[in-house]
């Protein structure tokens, strides 16, 4: 029951983060205007606007128009609702007050990381409007939950906020030279901030599972998108989606990895 419960709070919020991500990028207003079909610009109707179910008797088209409704749409709604139901799952008791703070953290934390995939996927640029108040949001909840626990008193692998902001600053020292000296060729400027943001949320040394990952990723994929003649050799593709991917990784499965690859040894 709590799984379907997260799990639809996710589609809900996935249907928001479309809206969030298209308005950002044509710079319309977020929270009043009606949604619109992109193409012949009609209101949507609210039966036509239910996450995943519209996009499905609606057989993929808009209901004025008929033109396609983009695959994005029901892919963020439903990559958030599982999100969100893994992140219950994960974090969630109901009898526990505690864990309902650590489940709002991490489920704000996903609709941020959601929202730069997404949007970097999309356009290849990661919003300030995204990055700074992600950053503020897990500075926030680490000092907080630091505070619940009592916790400032412990070395930097057990106070979150001191793992954070060591993990902050090595991914994006790390981050920003790549940048640098390849004048953004290698790396944009914006990565090297979204890694303030994912160092926060890891802490150490999770972060440097988050980007092994990432890279392996990244790499995987430009390999298949040559094999594929959709990219070139010199090509850019947007490493934000892979620095989330190597993220949530590390999120789930650090611990297993960890002992996993101690055990072959």
């Amino acid at each position: 029951m709590i799984i379907a419960i997260f799990f639809l709070i996710g589609l809900m919020v996935g249907s928001f983060l479309n809206v969030l991500v298209y308005r950002t990028r044509v710079a319309e207003d977020i929270f009043f205007d009606r949604s619109r079909c992109p193409h012949c610009k009609k209101v949507i109707v609210w039966y036509d606007n239910i996450p995943l179910l519209s996009f499905i008797l609606l057989k993929f088209r808009c209901r004025n128009c008929r033109k396609k409704i983009s695959w994005q749409y029901p892919a963020v709604e439903l990559s958030l609702g599982i999100l969100f139901a893994a992140l219950g799952v994960k974090y969630f008791i109901i009898q526990d007050f505690s864990s309902w703070t650590t489940t709002l953290y991490f489920l704000g934390v996903a609709v941020f990381l959601v929202a730069i995939f997404v949007y970097d996927w999309l356009y290849m640029e990661i919003p300030e409007i995204f990055i700074w108040p992600a950053i503020a949001w897990s500075l926030a909840f680490n000092l907080l939950l630091d505070f619940n626990k009592g916790n400032f008193s412990g070395d930097v692998f057990s106070v979150s906020t001191y793992s954070g902001i060591l993990a902050a600053f090595v991914a994006f020292t790390f981050f920003f030279l790549m940048s640098t000296l390849s004048h953004e060729k290698w790396m944009g400027m914006g990565d090297a901030y979204l890694a303030i943001f994912l160092g926060l949320i890891l802490g150490w040394p999770q972060i440097f599972l988050a980007a092994f990952f990432s890279f392996f990723t990244g790499s995987i994929y430009g390999i298949i998108a040559i094999a594929l003649g959709k990219k070139k050799m010199k090509s850019q593709v947007p490493f934000a989606p892979f620095l989330v991917i190597g993220t949530l990784i590390a999120l789930f499965w650090y611990q297993p990895i960890v002992d996993w690859y101690f055990g072959l040894f």
